[in-house]
């Protein structure tokens, strides 16, 4: 209860903010505020009034509980060095900002693409000497939403020229590849078929803007990684493993594929 009411002023003004500038009431038809840039629109406008609402009330938004998880993890020392997340940068609402609108990013060190989740291995393996989080463990999740969620309303506007240039064409013929028993590409459901229905969901354009998301499905916050395998999974693919380099390319890619779309992290979709 303590946590909840020192953050009640805070997490109400963000909720009304967000909620105005985002046009969460508008009637998902022809109005869709800031969800739609040019010919791309976010998964928000595919959802029902009902998830929308969850999503832009922080009070009702379930994922809510990781960005205060992250939060604690953000200011907590771990490792040899006795480090925090704050030690190296101080307040997340300033240093933090603008992050998630430019991952995954080229590292000349690796020699390819880091997502957020690597970048944060990294931090804590090289800065704070401590051991490096599972990609899918509730510390990972918690830090990665409470970094992208300093973005929350930015557009989103990766980098896919020069040194880059060669990891985006591998995310894009991934993306068009077909694979699996049924013999489907991403592109298959969302470039081709988004309004359309498979089964009972409705298909969007499969947007990234709002990963990690809280899926209704899932009960609990889940990478876009998650989401790649999940779809390999269902055209009967043999999935890769989360954090892999095609995983990465493929992040990527659908981060260019929504760019000006603003990050909701965390968002909630079905």
């Amino acid at each position: 209860m303590q946590r909840f009411a020192t953050k009640l002023t805070a997490s109400f003004a963000a909720a009304a903010i967000v909620t105005i500038a985002m046009g969460a009431d508008a009637d998902v038809g022809d109005k869709y505020g800031a969800y739609k840039v040019e010919d791309r629109r976010s998964g928000f406008t595919y959802a029902t009034k009902e998830t929308q609402r969850i999503q832009v009330d922080d009070f009702e938004n379930p994922a809510m509980i990781w960005v205060d998880d992250g939060e604690a993890l953000w200011n907590k020392a771990e490792g040899e060095a006795s480090k925090s997340c704050a030690s190296c940068h101080n307040d997340a609402a300033e240093s933090m900002k603008g992050v998630a609108t430019v991952f995954p990013k080229y590292d000349p060190k690796l020699g390819r693409m880091k997502n957020v989740e690597k970048q944060i291995n990294i931090c804590r393996t090289e800065r704070m000497k401590a051991k490096p989080w599972k990609l899918e463990s509730n510390e990972m999740l918690a830090m990665t939403v409470y970094v992208r969620h300093q973005s929350r309303g930015m557009p989103m506007n990766v980098k896919v020229d020069g040194e880059v240039a060669p990891f985006f064409e591998a995310g894009k013929k991934f993306y068009y590849q077909r694979r699996g028993q049924l013999d489907l590409a991403c592109g298959h459901c969302h470039v081709d078929n988004p309004g359309g229905q498979m089964r009972a969901n409705i298909l969007s354009q499969g947007q990234s803007n709002g990963f990690p998301t809280y899926r209704l499905k899932w009960q609990r916050v889940g990478s876009i990684h998650r989401r790649f395998r999940g779809c390999n999974k269902q055209v009967r693919a043999i999935p890769y493993k989360a954090g892999s380099e095609e995983y990465t390319n493929l992040e990527l890619y659908v981060a260019w594929r929504g760019r000006g779309l603003p990050v909701e992290t965390p968002a909630v979709r079905n």
